[in-house]
């Protein structure tokens, strides 16, 4: 070749087809030696390389490039450089591409597939810079198949769980991102996703009993199994199938992406809690297990990945507690309960010291002359959000998570502050006792019997005027402490009552060992006297021996829930000595209280003067 048809790159040096600029000329005919080992290493690097000119047709190629090819390097020349290795394929390649041809930018680099002459497809690297002050530009071509290979396999090995080789939580929340941000108007696409959340009932007590190695291998045989339902229960979704993933432990997730609707799942569920049944056979081991599943299927607009997942835990919480080996669909309107639940308990402890219960009272009326002997304390919680709340939506959850006995301490502290003040407000009429409800509880996690003595004395109110009503399913069977207390309080002059007595363990013979006052018949026995013209002989039958009962073990016994005239005059005939319903009185406020003693001490005087 002439010095012509030749440039040079860097540092002076000639290379093939480029045309030299003034200064290299001045360079050029210094050292043809230099230029000829120049070539000589551009023809024998390892490297693919090609110089391009400014329209992208390859000058010149090496053998490196043309073996990547399949090709000799004569038959490169004269070719568009981004046709031999895909440049064209997408519009922010091509453009990059041809600016550095322009020379408007420095450098570029992509990765591309291409196709090698023995027909295996190869990963490479594609860098794309100028060579100065020529006019040209250097492109090379690096395989990096080998690269991508191991990439890819650290990668599944860092995506799929070791014991299962099923994809781990972190490939699983990955591809549920990804259906949740594709397009609901794809085509082929129905818009929805489901998932099944399941874990196995039980597993805990295999790996406690058999070892981890067992346990290791049920895990894979249940793989397996969920794989195949998977495979069975279809997926033309466009990801070619449901995603079967171990999420930890004993958790499993079956994604459904476009899902056809809670039918599918419900199948799909149906199939899993089928399979799993089957006893497991391992490594001549036979076991049989079960699993709960949480079945959640909605919408892909509007759902996010952590509210999927916390719809399909609470699911999942659900199966179990219903009972386990079943699956359970998500229930909106149970959620919002169990919402407004756990709403409910945050809020109960910051409620007490923000005054926002207050107290209502139910009179307890004397069947046999009409007159009002006490009030039951019934408290209620103005709610900012949910209104007024009545004992049983609350009450409960208090008892479980223990703000019971704060709120137990508040109700008995102003119940009794209530009553000694219509006792001292109203000295003419004789004091109502106040009942007081008792959750077992405050029995057992506080010292009933000094908070009672220290309310006592604190408010002045005499022992004999408070009433604590416990449930008969807490005070029956009661031994150790709750006995003693019982007993401590008793002794100090407080009256005991069983409420709803009749409903628990009814079991008699502890009437006579317990130092109870007062039974309070459940409002189920007084309820069966509301039809007076088809009564039934046995409800009066059963209710008059259980007064008989009473009285013949020293206690008095108050019906509850009494509606009707009718009704008092039958508990009367009975021999019920107080009664407690809408008939006399709903529950009131403290006001209204007053203003009944405050009637019945205008009537001692009226009396008196007459």
């Amino acid at each position: 070749m002439s010095g012509t048809s030749e440039g040079q790159g860097p540092a002076g040096v000639a290379v093939p087809g480029i045309r030299p600029s003034i200064t290299e000329r001045h360079n050029f005919g210094r050292s043809s030696a230099e230029l000829s080992d120049y070539r000589a290493a551009f023809n024998a690097a390892q490297l693919a390389m090609a110089v391009v000119d400014p329209e992208g047709v390859v000058v010149s190629a090496n053998e490196a490039l043309a073996a990547l090819l399949g090709t000799r390097p004569a038959e490169l020349r004269e070719q568009h450089a981004a046709d031999l290795i895909d440049l064209t394929s997408d519009a922010r390649t091509w453009h990059a591409y041809r600016e550095v041809l322009r020379g408007c930018r420095s450098r570029f680099r992509c990765t591309r597939r291409l196709k090698h002459p023995d027909g295996r497809a190869l990963w490479a690297e594609v860098t794309v810079a100028p060579v100065p002050d020529s006019g040209t530009v250097l492109l090379s071509v690096t395989d990096i198949s080998d690269r991508r290979e191991l990439r890819a396999r650290l990668r599944h090995l860092q995506m799929h769980d070791p014991v299962t080789r099923l994809p781990n939580r972190t490939l699983f929340f990955e591809r549920l991102t990804a259906a949740l941000e594709s397009s609901p108007y794809d085509q082929g696409s129905t818009g929805r996703i489901g998932l099944c959340y399941l874990d196995l009932d039980g597993f805990k007590a295999v790996n406690d009993t058999l070892g981890h190695r067992v346990g290791d291998r049920l895990l894979a045989a249940v793989a397996t199994r969920l794989t195949e339902c998977a495979d069975e229960g279809g997926g033309s979704g466009r990801s070619g199938g449901h995603l079967v993933a171990r999420l930890g432990g004993d958790e499993f997730a079956i994604l459904v992406e476009d899902s056809t609707g809670t039918e599918q799942l419900a199948d799909l569920a149906t199939s899993v809690l089928a399979a799993l049944q089957e006893p497991f056979d391992l490594a001549g081991q036979r076991l049989s297990v079960s699993a709960s599943i949480g079945v959640v299927e909605r919408a892909v607009t509007g759902t996010s990945a952590t509210g999927l997942m916390q719809a399909a835990d609470t699911t999942l919480y659900w199966a179990k507690e219903d009972g386990k080996s079943r699956w359970t669909l998500f229930d909106p309107e149970r959620n919002a309960h169990r919402m407004t639940r756990q709403a409910l308990s945050s809020m109960l402890r910051p409620a007490v010291e923000r005054g926002e219960f207050t107290l209502e009272y139910q009179p307890l009326v004397g069947m046999a002359d009409g007159v009002t002997r006490g009030v039951e304390a019934l408290v209620r919680w103005n709610h900012p959000q949910f209104g007024t709340l009545t004992p049983n939506r609350f009450v409960a959850i208090a008892e479980e998570d223990g703000s019971i006995v704060q709120l137990g301490q508040w109700v008995l502290r102003t119940a009794c502050r209530q009553a000694r003040q219509w006792q001292l407000d109203h000295p003419g009429v004789p004091p109502l006792f106040v009942s007081v409800n008792v959750a077992v509880r405050q029995v057992w996690d506080s010292d009933l019997v000094t908070d009672v003595a220290e309310i006592l004395a604190e408010t002045g109110l005499p022992p004999h005027l408070l009433q604590l009503e416990l449930t008969e399913s807490a005070v029956m069977g009661s031994a150790g402490r709750p006995l003693q207390a019982l007993q401590a309080l008793s002794d100090m002059g407080v009256h005991i009552a069983i409420d709803d007595f009749g409903t628990g363990y009814s079991n008699l013979a502890y009437l006579s060992r317990l130092p109870v006052s007062v039974l309070k018949l459940d409002g189920t026995f007084v309820r069966g006297f509301q039809d007076e013209a088809h009564a039934n002989p046995a409800d009066e039958t059963i209710v008059q021996a259980l007064v008989e009962l009473a009285h013949r073990l020293g206690l008095t016994v108050t019906a509850e829930c009494v509606e009707t005239s009718g009704q008092a005059t039958r508990l009367r005939r009975i021999g019920c000595d107080t009664g407690q319903g809408w008939l006399y009185s709903r529950a009131v406020g403290p006001e209204r209280i007053a203003e009944m003693l405050g009637a019945g001490t205008d009537a001692a005087r009226a009396g008196a003067s007459g």
